[in-house]
Parts: structure tokens; C-alpha cells; sequence
């Protein structure tokens, strides 16, 4: 389910950036990305999407992400090693899936990440991981 057509668009407020590439959502707490069918998400689009969340978050943010993989799409794991590296705003990361080779690579994915990542089912399911987070429950009580 794309997140335009969930609840939580609604519920939840966002701003929608587009790019040539993909639709990602800003929220409060997390961001959601949505790749267009059949694109290959390289380090230049990683470094555009990444300009654009600075520019929304200002600095010294924490953000959680979900990758809401609604349309098939490539990507080299080992980008997440690079990610991790140069940048430290991602608490924590669920990938959204809808079959089984999805699923799949969403599990190779994972060996790659050094942060938390879930793989979900449902829109529903990431949503509610990532507001549950602990790191979340941390800097609110600060």
C-alpha cells in the first residue's frame, strides 16, 4: 500500500517530495520512501535524497526510515556500509515487502545495515515499529 493511501497520510503530518527517482515523505519522526518501478538507487540518488532531508531537518536530527517497497527496484547492499559511514541521522530502519523475493532481499539488505532494521508486511506494521522505538522514548524524556 503506497502511504498516500493509508491512514496515516491523514493522520500523520508530512511533506511529499518528488523526484525523478522516487517519492519520499518527511515526517515528524521518520521518513518513508517510495522508488519508482525498475530504477537502480545508486550513491547519486542516495546523495540528492540526502541534500533534501538536511534541508527539511536543519541539523542534529534523529529520523527513522522506512523503505515502503511498493515497486520493484535495485540497489547494491553494500551502499549501507557507505550510508552508515558518512551519515548518522537513521536511528533505525523497517523495510516495507510484498512477496517473497522482496522479502528476500530485504534480508540480504539487513546483513548490511548497522542500525535496527525490520522487515515488515504491511505499511501498518513499519509505522507502528518505528514510533514504538526506544530511541524515540529517549529524546522525548530529555
Amino acid at each position: 500500500m503506497k502511504f498516500e493511501n493509508s491512514k496515516y497520510s491523514k493522520l500523520l503530518r508530512n511533506s511529499k517530495i518528488e523526484f525523478s527517482f522516487g517519492t519520499f515523505f518527511f515526517l515528524d519522526k521518520f521518513i518513508i520512501s517510495e522508488l519508482n518501478e525498475g530504477i537502480h538507487f545508486n550513491w547519486d540518488k542516495i546523495e540528492i535524497v540526502i541534500s533534501a532531508i538536511a534541508e527539511h531537518y536543519g541539523d542534529n536530527f534523529k529520523v527513522g526510515f522506512i523503505s515502503n517497497k511498493v515497486n520493484s527496484y535495485s540497489i547494491e547492499p553494500h551502499l549501507w556500509v557507505r550510508f552508515y559511514k558518512e551519515y548518522d541521522f537513521v536511528l533505525a530502519s523497517a523495510m516495507v515487502t510484498y512477496n517473497p523475493f522482496g522479502y528476500k532481499n530485504a534480508t540480504l539488505e539487513k546483513h548490511f545495515s548497522e542500525k535496527s532494521l525490520k522487515r515488515c508486511k504491511s505499511l501498518e506494521e513499519a509505522v507502528d515499529w518505528i514510533l514504538g522505538l526506544e530511541e524515540f522514548k529517549l529524546q522525548e524524556s530529555n
